[in-house]
């Protein structure tokens, strides 16, 4: 920033430079043990969270976390903040989530208390989101993100039902989202596994994503192992193929996971828990670039039945059924100790509202642009955008 011409003009909001992944839950709310709808409730987050929130849209504000917090259809929905995909990344946009999920618990209770009621946040839904982009320098050679997500449907479903679904569950879904691949799964009330469950997705989605085509017959070429007779429907949401129940000859949420009931095009018959781990296998690199060291043993320990599944137990465990009090984040677990990636600390800074001086100019953050860029007003209150990317260089700034 040479002048003050340019805060006039918006360094802009665009696609990340690094690739990256985040997380998204949905929680369903309860009022004294009656279902009720938070919107009909509350109107809006900010009647139930106390002290001052960067708003984005609509009901949507940021959060103290760097996350953020909004009313979609009947349930609170959580997301984090953008993280740069590199070792460790699963646990910090992990650890994120829960961080934001606790807090909202947090804030619910001091509501409880002062009008008398008792909520509840009961986990209904996570989405694991990863960024696409084509293999720097190679044309595009009719491959599409929409050929990915039908690709993916035949490899993530699998492996993703043993780390993050349970007996009553009823699909895993894939959606092409523009920049973005969207994984639909059922909330998981264990945050180890749920970070285990995003390691697994994203490793396996940027892996496939650099194959030289994404058409249905690479996955004999890589020597995947599909299901006999599966095969996926629409998503019931937006864009996308769900691997439903029943589009398998059973339905694997409630069968015998170590049982060889799976007939499959060219590996025999195998278990649900074989057929996870001979697809994990494939991926076992990418993935492990994803993970922090406790969390790539704790999915190998899964996957060889040497850690319970959630598909082990009888039915679906009772943490669902109060988040943030039945199943809460542990700030001396292992992923917790890894330090903030680059754009969850731009993003936390903006947040918490700290002013940044470039160049002599002091900004002053006012909302964030998606989750690219961050809005600020200048001394002379003219507005500027500034992409995350290029706030990178100043956090040591920033930090002080």
């Amino acid at each position: 920033m040479e002048n003050g011409k340019k805060l006039e003009q918006a360094t802009g909001p665009g696609r990340l430079r690094l690739a990256a992944m985040g997380l998204e839950a949905e929680c369903s709310l309860m009022l004294d043990d009656q279902p009720t709808r938070p919107e009909d409730l509350f109107g809006s987050p900010r009647d139930f969270i106390r002290g001052d929130l960067m708003h984005r849209q609509g009901t949507s504000y940021h959060l103290p976390t760097g996350g953020a917090v909004y009313f979609d259809t009947g349930v609170i929905e959580v997301a984090t903040p953008v993280v740069e995909i590199e070792r460790g990344c699963a646990a910090r946009a992990g650890r994120s989530l829960w961080e934001a999920l606790q807090f909202i618990r947090g804030e619910l209770d001091d509501w409880d208390a002062r009008n008398g009621h008792v909520t509840r946040l009961v986990g209904f839904s996570a989405h694991y989101n990863v960024s696409f982009e084509l293999p720097a320098g190679e044309p595009a050679n009719g491959r599409t993100i929409e050929q990915l997500a039908l690709l993916l449907t035949y490899v993530l479903p699998v492996p993703v039902m043993l780390l993050a679904t349970n007996r009553r569950s009823t699909g895993v879904g894939v959606r092409p989202r523009g920049d973005r691949i969207e994984i639909t799964s059922d909330f998981t009330p264990n945050p180890s596994l749920m970070i285990a469950t995003a390691a697994l997705i994203a490793g396996v989605v940027r892996e496939v994503m650099t194959w030289p085509s994404y058409g249905l017959d690479q996955l004999a070429a890589h020597n995947i192992p599909v299901i006999s007779g599966f095969e996926p429907v629409p998503h019931t949401s937006r864009k996308g193929w769900l691997a439903r129940y029943t589009c398998y000859p059973r339905n694997p949420f409630t069968c015998d996971i170590d049982s060889d009931l799976w007939r499959t095009q060219r590996h025999g018959g195998l278990s649900l828990r074989a057929l996870a781990e001979r697809i994990v296998r494939r991926f076992l690199r990418p993935i492990r670039r994803m993970c922090d060291p406790f969390t790539f043993r704790l999915l190998g320990a899964v996957l060889s039945g040497r850690s319970p599944s959630l598909l082990d137990l009888e039915d679906r465990p009772a943490e669902y059924e109060d988040v943030g009090k039945l199943c809460t984040w542990d700030m001396l677990a292992p992923s917790a100790q890894l330090a903030r990636s680059r754009y969850e600390r731009v993003v936390m800074r903006a947040v918490a509202g700290q002013q940044l001086r470039i160049d002599g100019h002091r900004l002053r953050p006012i909302g964030m642009s998606g989750w690219s860029a961050i809005v600020f007003r200048g001394d002379d209150d003219r507005r500027e955008v500034i992409a995350i990317d290029d706030l990178i260089a100043h956090l040591d700034d920033w930090e002080r």
